[in-house]
């Protein structure tokens, strides 16, 4: 190149690629829409709750609390939370027909998957435990996506790997040695 002569610089953006912080606008937009559901849901369920909205990493989190007591709220997430993964994906299509886009937003009411989380960290943590030490994999029990997901994420963190077998909703998390 000759002093004096500048050159033009393509950068090819990937389709559906954001920059960080339109991502973050997106993602607090999907928030908001949920909420706005959300709190017509509790409104008709006659039931108090305060909405709390965050973003972590490429998912916007949802989640309703109580004041207090939490037990009104336990309705909502039902047992082991199968009411709690309906209203998630009930929530889901509403910020989908609002948005034209699909969501991977993540709602927990009364912290049921915060203690859900922790639970399954350990558990993958120990599973990990016991795959170094016995050299053998470990297959868990059949898992939602969700709990999958946590289990996978505290094997790499524990410096092993895993995968997902089995067709749902039978499909299940295996621990394998390094």
């Amino acid at each position: 190149m000759t002093e004096g002569t500048t050159s033009a610089v393509e950068v090819e953006v990937e389709p559906g690629a954001e920059s960080g912080e339109g991502l973050v606008a997106r993602l607090e937009r999907e928030g908001d829409i949920a909420a706005d559901y959300l709190e017509g849901l509790l409104d008709i369920a006659d039931l108090d709750g305060d909405i709390d909205m965050d973003v972590e990493g490429d998912r916007a989190l949802v989640s309703i609390v109580g004041e207090g007591d939490d037990r009104t709220l336990q309705r909502l997430v039902g047992q082991d939370g199968e009411v709690l993964e309906a209203l998630q994906e009930l929530t889901r299509l509403a910020v989908h027909r609002e948005t034209g886009e699909r969501s991977r937003l993540m709602l927990d009411v009364a912290g049921f998957r915060a203690r859900k989380r922790s639970e399954l960290a350990a558990l993958g943590a120990e599973a990990a435990e016991q795959v170094r030490s016995s050299g053998e994999q470990v297959k868990l029990r059949p898992m939602t996506p969700f709990e999958r997901k946590v289990v996978h994420d505290a094997v790499a963190a524990a410096g092993l790997r895993s995968e997902s077998e089995g067709e749902e909703p039978q499909r299940c998390v295996v621990v394998l040695p390094s």
